[in-house]
């Protein structure tokens, strides 16, 4: 594993993190600062980056270590500071039977600081305009994966994870997606962490990690 990153203002902090599954040793007392900015989470096919990504949801609890977002701590203050983190698995079913109306007032009602008015301009960007009163069920993979990130931008979010976030998008949603990326980047209170298989072209990233191919 590699790690680089620039300095500035650290959103959150892993400390000593190991995490294994039966048989498959992922990470081992592991300690990085996620800064504001973007994140760029880089590894092949079974090298963990959905898990680290659930780690720092605290969706996966490891079995040592720390995380904590500024004063918050996982482990000391687990709902605080799961609400500051906005993390859906693209490949979830949990929110099939939701048209996406609802879905977004769910995401709305967790988040204090979601902005309508960027999710209007996320549904028309990713073109989820059609399919806005669908259950969820009924999308595609792309269309799903629109949803979750159109969002991921309008829930304000302290820390956002994005898993792959160009996978099975059409190259004016990856561009729409890039140009918002851009203009988040510039917020020094929020973090996001992208976890992809290749370095995107046309990020500034605060910070690498590198889990290999």
């Amino acid at each position: 594993m590699t790690t680089t990153s620039n300095q500035k203002n650290t959103i959150l902090q892993a400390t000593e993190l190991t995490f294994h599954y039966p048989g498959q040793s992922l990470f081992s007392n592991w300690s990085y600062d996620i800064s504001a900015g973007m994140t760029l989470v880089l590894g092949g096919d079974g090298r963990g980056k959905t898990s680290l990504l659930q780690l720092l949801a605290g969706d996966l609890l490891a079995q040592s270590g720390q995380l904590q977002i500024e004063n918050v701590s996982l482990h000391a203050q687990p709902d605080a500071y799961r609400s500051q983190v906005f993390w859906v698995d693209p490949r979830t079913d949990t929110f099939d039977q939701m048209p996406v109306p609802e879905y977004f007032s769910t995401v709305r009602k967790a988040y204090p600081g979601f902005d309508d008015a960027i999710l209007a301009q996320a549904i028309e960007g990713l073109g989820l305009t059609p399919h806005i009163n669908k259950q969820i069920f009924m999308l595609s993979t792309g269309s799903k994966r629109k949803v979750w990130l159109a969002a991921a931008f309008a829930a304000g979010a302290k820390v956002s994870l994005l898993d792959d976030p160009f996978a099975a998008l059409d190259k004016s949603s990856i561009e729409f997606i890039t140009a918002m990326l851009n203009q988040f980047a510039a917020d020094a209170s929020r973090a996001w962490v992208l976890a992809m298989y290749v370095t995107p072209q046309g990020f500034p990233l605060s910070g690498v990690v590198g889990l290999g191919d």
